[in-house]
């Protein structure tokens, strides 16, 4: 089915917008989660940052649900005993303005080695 723009498109028929559209959905397509993941933004870096995402060369762990759904966490130095221990984040984002937001893997859960998203920490609550 051919899709076209009801206004604004080159020509009147979008079919410029339609084929850039294709492209990008491409790529966007051929890239992993992991690729696709490293797109987002790290937990504490500042929100003025101009560069806000991953760095190459770190390790980090996907947070899954709550407040905090989408960021990253550098876990980069961190021991296998301490990401199995979880997480209590700050934010103003969670139940209570300046608690935590608590994250923790889930037992058995899978994990990458090397740099990029080893693993995912899931929502388990929050505290003040």
């Amino acid at each position: 089915m051919e899709a076209r723009m009801e206004a604004g498109g080159v020509g009147g028929s979008g079919l410029l917008s339609l084929a850039l559209l294709s492209v990008v959905s491409e790529r966007l397509t051929g890239m992993n989660g992991d690729e696709q993941l490293l797109r987002g933004r790290v937990y504490g870096r500042d929100h003025d940052d101009p560069d806000p995402g991953p760095r190459p060369g770190r390790t980090y762990a996907e947070l899954v649900g709550g407040p905090l759904d989408g960021l990253l966490l550098d876990i980069h130095e961190w021991m296998p005993e301490e990401v199995d221990e979880g997480v209590a984040l700050t934010t103003e984002l969670g139940r209570w303005p300046g608690g935590r937001a608590l994250y923790d893997p889930r037992p058995g859960g899978q994990r990458a080695r090397g740099p990029g998203v080893a693993c995912r920490f899931y929502y388990t609550g929050d505290t003040p």
